[in-house]
Formats: structure tokens, sequence, C-alpha cells
């Protein structure tokens, strides 16, 4: 009986060479026509296509050593219905050197990469079909496979020694995948080893033959079926089940079965359940395998295979310790130092114990191999494990680097072992340790004198202050401004900037004002200081170079950056000097300088010039003008003119630079060109200057110009007192006229704001026209009003309700005007100045009306109110 992978179709085959089908859907067995005549001895059955109620293109092989295709249908068959199989034809007829010799065994499968391929035995042989599908090669089945081997046989594999039969297991790790390996059960043993896809020409790979066990074969008691496990293949023989370990040909197990069962018949796997099964004549039973890989570790270990131990104990921590520990001793057994090292840094061995033995063997590259691993296993809480380690490493790496220096011939192990060093000085992983122990780490280099690393190792662990006090010590100063730029750190340019400039100052104020906003420049004003003392040309211009830099282009506000910029003008560069305090303006409130202390430096060097600018700024202007005399009178004139808004001033310092003109230089045209700059200058002013034999020849003209000016000026006058007694008069005739103005209230006349009758109220009637009962215009009136307007309102308001309204002939009217005489206001007074507030103009028409365009119609305050009463 054949039955296939998904237990839906069985195959009968009879001695009467009479094939049954049996579907498992059916409720009959159906006989196959065309298989009539065939001594069915295997069947190959087509995992990739069959279904329940189809098995596929499969293959059938007979006694006669014929290979057939066929394909059936579970389709119900009537008197003319179709029949179960769809066809069947031969493909190909495996031979063994007397001729034609049975099919013992078939498996068609399908690889990973695509390719199809048929494995078929005979007694003594095992043949391979491989091939690649074709386009539409699934509707043709098996066709084009063995038709590639029509001329030429296929690779096979032959053993002398036959048992008469033979029978080939796979193993297959999941249901429909890909199987990995074989097994092949024939005379001279078991041929056993795995599926490589990737071979062009046959499958098999790592093949070897176990040998059956003592008892067993074929003079013996032969096996009569034979199972494929992960790592085990088991034999059954007529009496017993013995498992074979795959790896050592160890037999694992032996069950023996109780006569009373009967002999043993066959045994299969379940490829979907992975159950395995055997029967009897009598019972069925089922080996269920569990955790078969537990101890393959050990087996592996023996065979010195520790990849494969190490995999199948990954989740097993004291066994993967165990192979480590036997890989780690076997590599340092070969000499093979490096991965020795590199397996006992994953164990949990001695560390003493390890470091002892690279020692005695002295390998110290193997040491530190083993030392680093053992670093980047540590974790965060263990520092001083790690301050131990890189101290360490640092001392080998050191020592081996000073034993590989004078050798010339070691020159690339030389190079070799300074990268391994400084590859361990900036790992990621290690930086953490490093910087904890880089005291000491300081120290070693420092020690062996290897200052090349040691400003390395300053520059990882972001030390640049170690590293440009070095170069500095060894007076390679433009390396240490290469360092302070490219880190651009400004303490370490604060720090430095003394050294350096007095070495490469324009080198250094390059990098200054490269660094731009990022350093502050009153930090670098001690080491400007120190090194402009000298006086020289060039210290003075390259510490102006920066100073204006700060100015100009960072606009810099700091006084005392300004102040130092006034001293190297004043010492170095005159004529930049009085540039600099005109663009800095003529405010005292805008310029970022001291003035006094400028006024000072510019005395002291002489600078005069600038001297006037600074008093004109502090708005001496007589001192500016006394000392622009003694320089030039165009510049006093200047100064003259600037106190614009005090006449007296202007005319005082004017008069100044007249007698300067007149008694020091004794010009008398200049004199008179002076009066004629300054209009508020008269001849008469300048009279007195003049020394007594001056004729009056040389301000003839002067003279009659301010005779005629004086004349102007008195019909000026004239003119303005004839429009004002013209104004006065018109004034007064206006006066008269509204004395004798009227208006006329009707009976039905209303009030323009509560719209009731005006006249049962006291009113307000204006020469517009429009009428107010005197409360409501008090209303209307009283929210334009000022703050204080509306205080006087309120007191005006108090004091008339305080004030009894008078009685003709009584003794009250008689007390209220005595009190009025007495000095206080009366009644009178009091209602004229609340019409003064009141009524001095039209609400509606008035300035009132005009100042409430932008008051908006609702009170902001009262506006959510409002809002809430249209909802």
């Amino acid at each position: 009986m054949f039955l296939d992978h998904t237990g839906c179709h069985l195959l009968i085959a009879l001695n009467s060479t009479e094939v049954l089908y049996v579907n498992r859907n059916l409720q009959k067995v159906r006989p196959l026509a065309r298989w009539k005549g065939q001594l069915v001895e295997s069947v190959g059955w087509n995992k990739a296509m069959g279904t329940e109620s189809s098995t596929g293109p499969i293959l059938v092989g007979t006694a006669q050593g014929q290979i057939f295709e066929a394909e059936l249908s579970a389709s119900e068959g009537g008197l003319f219905g179709p029949a179960p199989d769809l066809y069947f034809r031969p493909l190909y007829v495996l031979n063994e050197e007397g001729g034609p010799a049975p099919v013992c065994s078939l498996e068609a499968d399908r690889g990973p990469d695509g390719r199809g391929f048929v494995i078929a035995t005979t007694r003594q042989r095992l043949f391979q079909f491989i091939g690649r599908a074709t386009e539409g090669a699934e509707a043709q089945g098996y066709a084009g496979l063995f038709a590639a081997y029509v001329d030429h046989p296929p690779p096979f594999r032959e053993f002398p020694s036959s048992l008469g039969y033979s029978e080939l297991a796979f193993y297959t790790p999941k249901l429909r995948s890909a199987p990995r390996a074989f097994a092949w059960m024939m005379g001279d043993g078991v041929l056993y080893g795995a599926l490589d896809f990737g071979r062009p020409d046959s499958l098999l790979s790592e093949e070897r033959v176990w040998e059956y066990p003592e008892g067993m074969g074929p003079g013996a008691s032969p096996p009569l079926a034979i199972v494929l496990t992960q790592f085990h293949f088991l034999l059954l023989l007529a009496d017993r089940v013995e498992a074979v370990c795959t790896l050592t040909g160890q037999v694992v197990l032996r069950d023996h079965f109780l006569e009373k069962f009967g002999a043993l018949r066959h045994m299969v796997k379940d490829s979907s359940t992975g159950h395995l099964w055997a029967h009897t004549e009598r019972a069925v039973f089922r080996y269920h395998v569990q955790r078969e890989a537990r101890d393959v570790w050990r087996t592996y270990l023996d065979m010195n295979r520790f990849d494969l131990a190490k995999e199948y104990c990954r989740e097993r921590p004291d066994c993967l310790d165990t192979v480590l520990a036997r890989e780690a001793d076997f590599c340092f057994r070969q000499r093979r130092y490096l991965e020795s090292a590199r397996c006992y840094a994953l164990t949990q061995s001695y560390f003493e114990e390890i470091a002892l033995k690279f020692l005695e063997a002295r390998q110290e590259e193997a040491l530190a191999e083993f030392l680093q691993r053992k670093l980047a296993s540590l974790k965060p809480a263990e520092r001083t494990q790690a301050t131990l380690l890189t101290t360490w490493l640092t001392e080998l790496y050191l020592s081996r680097l000073g034993a590989l220096q004078g050798d010339p011939e070691a020159l690339n192990l030389y190079r070799e072992t300074r990268d391994h060093f400084r590859a361990f000085l900036s790992s990621p992983r290690h930086k953490e340790w490093l910087f904890t122990s880089r005291a000491s780490i300081h120290e070693l280099l420092a020690s062996h004198g290897d200052a090349e690393h040691m400003v390395y190792f300053a520059v990882i662990m972001q030390d640049y202050e170690r590293v440009v006090a070095y170069h500095c010590q060894h007076e390679a100063y433009e390396e240490a401004l290469a360092v302070l730029a490219r880190h651009r750190d400004p303490q370490l340019f604060y720090k430095f900037s003394p050294v350096l400039i007095r070495h490469i100052p324009r080198q250094l104020v390059d990098a200054w004002i490269e660094m731009g906003s990022r350093l502050d420049a009153r930090h670098l004003i001690p080491a400007l200081v120190n090194y402009s003392q000298g006086g020289e040309a060039q210290q003075v211009s390259q510490a102006i170079r920066y100073m204006e830099f700060c100015v100009n282009v960072l606009g810099e506000t700091e006084q005392a950056i300004h102040n130092y910029l006034l001293s190297l003008y004043a010492r170095g560069q005159p004529a930049s000097l009085l540039a600099y305090l005109e663009q800095a303006g003529a405010s005292a409130h805008r310029v970022h300088y001291d003035l006094k202390y400028a006024l000072r430096l510019c005395a002291e060097h002489g600078h005069h010039r600038a001297c006037v600018h600074v008093y004109k700024v502090l708005e001496l202007y007589e001192e500016a003008v006394d000392l622009a005399l003694q320089v030039d009178v165009d510049l006093a004139k200047q100064c003259a003119d600037l106190p614009e808004e005090d006449e007296e001033l202007r005319k005082k310092l004017w008069l100044k630079i007249a007698r300067h003109v007149v008694q020091e230089e004794e010009d008398v045209q200049t004199a008179m060109a002076c009066l004629a700059s300054c209009p508020l200058l008269k001849i008469e002013d300048v009279l007195p200057f003049f020394p007594d034999f001056v004729t009056i020849d040389h301000f003839k003209e002067a003279i009659c110009s301010s005779l005629k000016a004086y004349n102007h000026h008195i019909q000026e006058l004239q003119r303005e007192m004839e429009e004002a007694t013209a104004s006065a008069q018109r004034i007064r005739r206006d006066l008269q006229e509204l004395r004798g103005r009227y208006g006329t209230v009707e009976p039905q006349d209303k009030c323009a704001t509560c719209d009731f009758p005006l006249l049962n109220r006291p009113f307000y009637l204006f020469l517009c026209g429009h009428m107010f009962h005197a409360d409501c215009l008090l209303q209307a009136v009283r929210p334009g009003l000022p703050a204080y307007k509306q205080a006087r309102l309120e007191e005006l308001q108090r004091k008339l309700g305080a004030t009894p309204p008078p009685t003709k002939g009584s003794a009250r009217a008689k007390e209220a005007e005595g009190g009025a005489a007495a000095g206080g206001p009366s009644r009178e007074q009091l209602k004229a100045d609340l019409d003064e507030l009141v009524a001095a103009e039209c609400v509606y028409c008035g300035e009132l009306m005009i100042r409430s365009i932008d008051r908006p119609f609702i009170d902001p305050q009262q506006y959510e109110q409002e809002h809430l009463s249209w909802l």
C-alpha cells in the first residue's frame, strides 16, 4: 500500500498485477485499468501539486525497472464516467549490470532554487535526475526532466552487496519545504548525506556509509525499513527497532517488541506531524520524538565541531560556557592564540589563570585581544575593573610599539600595531572607560615618551588644552593655533592668546576674526595690551586690526573696547583718530567711548582737532572755540554755529572769533567776513575790538547795512501795530452784536436728548438751534470730559447742592450776600462756572462730538453683557 503525504490518496498494489485506488472522500475502491499488468514497487508522490481530489503528476516504479508517470483524480466514475487514472505513460527504465532492475524507491521534489529532482533506487544503485522546469512544464509533469537523460545515463551510486531490496528516506524540517538530508538502506549499510541544491551535477554531499550494527545485515537479520530524523535513522527489524546516530554511527536505542504482537512489518514517518509509525501483524505503535537535539552539542563537542556545538546549546549558558572553554583550550593547543583569546573572553574561567597562561606563552598580542574583549563585556558599574584593563592594555601596546620602533625590518608590523593601538584609543565602545582612566593613561604615555600618541589621545578625549600646551612647550605655535582654530573653544583662546600673540600675531588675529562673535574681545584685551606695549608699528597695527573688526563688523558697544581702540589710534595711527571720532557721531548719549578719557588721551598726545571734536560732543562750545582758534579759524566758526537754540551763546562765541581775528591776526577784512557770516553780530558789537588807528572806510558798508536793517525793522513794527489795532476794533464790534442775540422757544419744543417737553425743567438753548434739559446736557457732556474736568464738575454740583436758593427780601438772602462778600463763592458764580464746563459748546455741534468719533458705540466693559442680551 502507498499513501500520499496528505492522507487523501491510497494505492493498493496486488500480486496479481492489479492496482486499486481509494480516496478518503469516496466510499468505494476503484481499479486502475491502465495500470493492469504492472507490479508496482514504489510511488513518488507530487508534494507541490497534490490536492484532496487529484494527485497531480506522480511517478510509479515497477518490478520490471520501468518508471511511469500517472495522474489520478477522485471524480466519481459511472457507467460511462471518466476513469480515475487520467493517464499512465512510461518515462524511463532503470538498469543494473544484468539488465532492468526493480525500482525499489522513488522520491520526487523541488529545491529552493526551483530545480526539480528525482532520486530512484534499485537493489544496488541510486540514480539522480536533476533539471530546471521550463515554461509550461507543470502541465507536462516529469517528461521534460527525464528527457534530458535519454542520450546519456544519469549519475548514480552503486554498491556491490545487496539485500534484494533497498529503501530511501528523506529528512524534511517542515511540511512542503525542501528536504535537507537523505538515508539509503542497501546491502553494505546505510548511505547517509546532505542534499546540496547548489551543486550542478549531483545533489548528494557529505556522503558516508554507516555499516549495520552487529547482528544486522544481509547474512544475519536484514533491516526491513528505515526512517530518517534530524540526527538519527531508525532501522526496523523483525523483532526490534534500532536508532543509530547519524553523527557517530552509534546505536542509541534498541526497542524490542514482544512475540505476542507478532513480527514487525513496516515503519513510516508522518511528514506533517513528525510522528513515527510501526506496525506488526496484530498492532500499530507510535513513536513521538521529543528534544532530539538536547545532547547533540556533546557529540559535536567530542568531534571538535565547535560552531555546531554552540548552535545547539545557545539557550543553555552552562553548556555554552563548556563548549567555549573546550574550544579555547583546543585553539591554544593548536597555537591559534588569537582565536583562543576570543573564546576565553566569552567564558566564565578565572581571569588571572587565563592571563598568566598567555604571559607564560609570551603571547602579548593574544593577551591584548583577551583584555579588549573582557573590557567590552564589562558593565557600567564595574569601573575598577575597567580602569585596570584599559591601563594594562595601554601598557601592552606601548611596550610592543617601543620594541618594534627601532627595528627597520618590522616597520610594517609597527604600523599595524600602531593602527590597532589608535583604534583602541578611539573606539566608541571603550570611550567611557578611557575617559575615566585618562589621567593614568597620560602618565603611561609620558613615561614611555610617546608624545605622538599623547597628543592623539588628548584629541580623542577632547582634552585640547593639553594638546595646545604641548605644542606651545615645543614651540610649535602654528600647530597649536591650528588646534585652537579647529575646535573653536573660546576659553582656550583666552588662555593661550598671550603666548601665541608674541610669536604669530598676524595668524592669531586672523583666527580671532574667523571666530567672530564667539570670542569676547574684553578677555583678549590683556593679551593685546602686553603685546602692543613694545610700541612697534607692526604690533600696534595688529591690535588695531582686531579692534576695528570688533567695532565695525561685530558692532561692539562695550566701552572698554572703544577706549582701547582710541588709545591705539592716539599712539599708532593719529590720522584715523579723528575719522573714528567723527564716525561715532556728535551725540554724547550715542557714543560708546568714555568722553573724559578720550579728551585726556587726545590732550596728552597733542591731537587738537580731536580734542575740539570731543569738546563739541560734550557741548563745551566755549572750550571748543578757544581750542579751535589755536588750530583753524574755520573750525572755530563751525563750533560757534553748533548751539542753534541758544542765540546768546552763539553770539558770544562769534564775538570770541571776531576778537581773535581782529586782535591776534589784525585782519580787518577777515573780521568783516566774520561779521557777514553770523547774522547775530552787528557792527556795533565788533567796533570795540578795532584799534584806534582804523579809519571808518574799512567798515563803512557794514554801518550802512546796519542802519538799513534798523530802518526795515522799525517799519515792520509799525505795520504790526496797525494790524493789532484793527483786530481789536473788530473784536469789540462782534461782542456788541453777541449781546443783542436771542432765541425763541415754543411751547411744543422738546429736549434733543430725552424728547420730552423742554419747558418742564431748566434748559439750555444754543445758537445752532439745539435745546437740552440741564440734567440731560450734563449727562451727555460728562463722559467726554477729561478726568480733571469731571472732578471739577462734581465739586461744583456738590457746592450748588449745599447752597440754598435765594429768596427776595428774606434774611437768608442777605446772609448769602454777606457770605459771598466774606470771601466764599456766590451761587451765581457757581452756576456760571458750571455753565462754563457744561454749556461752553453744543454737545452735537461742538468739538466734543468730533473728539468722540473714534469712541465705540458700546462700552467695552459692558460689551459682553450687551452681547448676551441680544441672544
